[in-house]
């Protein structure tokens, strides 16, 4: 039915659905654990955020590992992870234990968020890389849906709610696992080890056309070595493309309305309860269906076409948002225009930030490059979640206060994609890394 590379993809993409589940399952348990444990405004920002510093140490780290013992073997230690923090969230009745088990999940989610796009793009015909790397992206934005919907059928069961929307996360865990033993090792990182026989067949069977002509184009791309350094002048180029990107993903407020969606919608005066739950499946279902929709257009159109678009309709959006709680209007209208804001947002950003990231640096590097504009996302994630609840609760006006600041930093986005960005659809990884002047 689906295409070798196609299936690679898929299975490996599968850590995107664990990476979006474990992001939103929280926003259904943070009020219950704030209740819970009696926590302050600022040590509720601190333990939603938790799993956000794991995400950091992850990204930072992963790409070690995946550069000495293959991108295959750092999958399958993700999904270890993601299924100890799953038991150990649901089973704990310590505060600080859950802490670490949010930080073990997080640290899943970074790694994941480094290797998941690197194998993909590593594996992907160039023709294709686009749309196969943004599977990533549609399987975090489906397992953000699971979690709204899991978080929406477990709202009503009891005081221990919050332990069954947090421990589900179990079982795609497992399911992750067991797929992984089916995929192959990176042909890119095989050539680079010496093991170039290993690399031709899985390059052969993953469609590419020349096979002795791309192990060429390997071995040419690091002729420096495998043990350059990332952080030198002739790096710098990709290096403020991806930390920049990363920043602006996250200061578009997208987690924050992920992580607090039914906080957002009560602030907005929507009726409590399953009713702000509801409202937060909205959110998830047109972020399902609008990067099923860049997916569509990502090889077509091109990255910096989609990032272009999505920035002027998220800056509409959010402004809108924040002139509503200016105004005191209706909430259900809140619940409409962050549908909107969401759809603008998958459609760009949310779809190419991975693929972006992935293919930027140089086969040299690019596992020290995935780690740093990844590593930028989730510092920059953690320092939005934490200061929302603060922001929110300390001022009558914190809603005002938060989505136009998320509006004008939008407004920048579009200038630095229009003015500064690249375009890399449809080359190949090593043609890009020319292109940069990177030699």
């Amino acid at each position: 039915m689906f295409s070798y590379p196609v299936r690679i993809a898929l299975i490996a993409s599968l850590g995107g659905f664990l990476f979006g589940f474990d992001t939103a399952v929280i926003s259904g348990a943070e009020e219950a654990i704030q209740k819970l444990w009696s926590l302050s405004p600022g040590v509720h920002g601190f333990t939603i955020a938790s799993g956000l510093l794991g995400t950091v140490l992850g990204a930072m780290i992963a790409g070690i590992p995946a550069k000495k013992y293959g991108r295959k073997k750092v999958l399958i230690g993700v999904g270890v992870l993601f299924l100890l923090a799953a038991v150990g969230c649901a089973l704990t009745s310590s505060w600080f234990l859950f802490v670490l088990s949010r930080i073990s999940g997080g640290i899943a989610v970074g790694a994941s968020s480094v290797v998941g796009p690197m194998y993909i793009a590593e594996i992907a015909p160039a023709h294709k890389r686009g749309r196969l790397v943004a599977c990533f992206q549609l399987n975090i934005v489906i397992g953000i849906l699971a979690a709204f919907l899991s978080n929406y059928v477990f709202v009503d069961s009891g005081e221990n709610a919050w332990r069954w929307m947090m421990g589900i996360q179990a079982f795609p865990a497992i399911v992750f696992l067991i797929l992984l033993r089916q995929i192959p090792e990176s042909p890119r990182w095989l050539a680079l080890e010496h093991r170039e026989d290993e690399s031709r067949i899985i390059l052969a069977r993953t469609g590419e056309p020349d096979v002795e002509a791309a192990i060429e184009a390997i071995h040419a791309s690091v002729g420096g070595g495998m043990k350059e350094r990332l952080f030198s002048s002739k790096y710098s180029k990709p290096i403020l493309f991806a930390v920049l990107l990363a920043m602006f993903n996250q200061l578009s407020g997208i987690n924050a309305i992920l992580y607090y969606a039914p906080r957002i919608f009560e602030m907005a005066g929507v009726q409590k309860g399953a009713i702000a739950f509801q409202q937060a499946i909205y959110v998830g279902a047109a972020n399902v269906l609008f990067t099923l929709l860049a997916m569509t257009f990502i090889d077509r159109f091109g990255r910096k076409t989609l990032l272009m678009i999505g920035s002027a309709g998220m800056v509409i959006f959010l402004g809108l948002t924040a002139y509503v709680f200016a105004s005191g209007e209706s909430g259900d209208m809140v619940k409409w225009l962050l549908v909107g804001f969401i759809a603008f947002f998958a459609f760009s950003q949310g779809a190419v930030i991975w693929v972006f990231i992935s293919e930027i640096f140089p086969n040299s590097v690019r596992s020290q490059g995935q780690s740093l504009g990844s590593s930028t996302h989730w510092v920059m994630d953690a320092l939005i979640t934490w200061t929302f609840p603060i922001i929110v609760q300390g001022s009558s006006k914190g809603g005002y206060y938060s989505f136009l600041f998320y509006t004008i930093m939008m407004a920048l986005c579009f200038l630095f994609v229009w003015k500064i960005l690249p375009e890399t659809k449809g080359k190949s990884l090593e043609s890009i890394q020319k292109e940069l002047g990177i030699s």
